[in-house]
């Protein structure tokens, strides 16, 4: 009789149920209450951001005071896109002279005051940049296959 009353109690106690994952930023379908909270915690981990930093003017002429900062930080970002912008078509000329249609084991590529040096050795790609701030060595490994 023991026996017959442990085993009913053993089996009356497990049941098994499938997990449901429920999401709970409201973006992704979860509970739409949790909104303000989940703001009001993405607003108090919020780092600074660029509209935080303090402008500074990197021009070296007088200044009149009567600029705003708004169009120093335009001008500013405006110099930095067009240096990228530059600075990318002579990283395509580099890459083109290394892998383009004549492709070159040595070469220079000049561009303004930055001078690029290249020597494909068949096992790395060496790269010397000269520019006004100084001289930088990248040694990239190429993929050797052998047939």
């Amino acid at each position: 009789m023991l026996t017959l009353l442990c085993v009913a109690g053993m089996s009356s106690g497990a049941f098994a149920a499938d997990l449901v994952y429920t999401p709970i930023n409201p973006a992704f379908g979860g509970n739409p209450g949790n909104s303000s909270h989940l703001l009001s915690v993405a607003g108090a981990q919020k780092t600074a951001t660029a509209s935080d930093a303090p402008i500074t003017s990197t021009s070296t002429g007088g200044s009149s005071g009567s600029g705003s900062g708004s169009s120093t930080s335009g001008a500013s970002l405006f110099v930095s896109q067009l240096q990228g912008r530059l600075l990318s078509a002579l990283a395509s000329q580099v890459t083109d002279a290394i892998f383009g249609a004549n492709p070159q084991n040595h070469g220079t590529v000049t561009f303004g005051d930055t001078t690029v040096v290249f020597d494909n050795t068949g096992s790395a790609i060496n790269l010397t940049i000269t520019d006004p701030t100084g001289v930088t060595v990248i040694s990239v490994p190429q993929l050797v296959v052998t047939p």
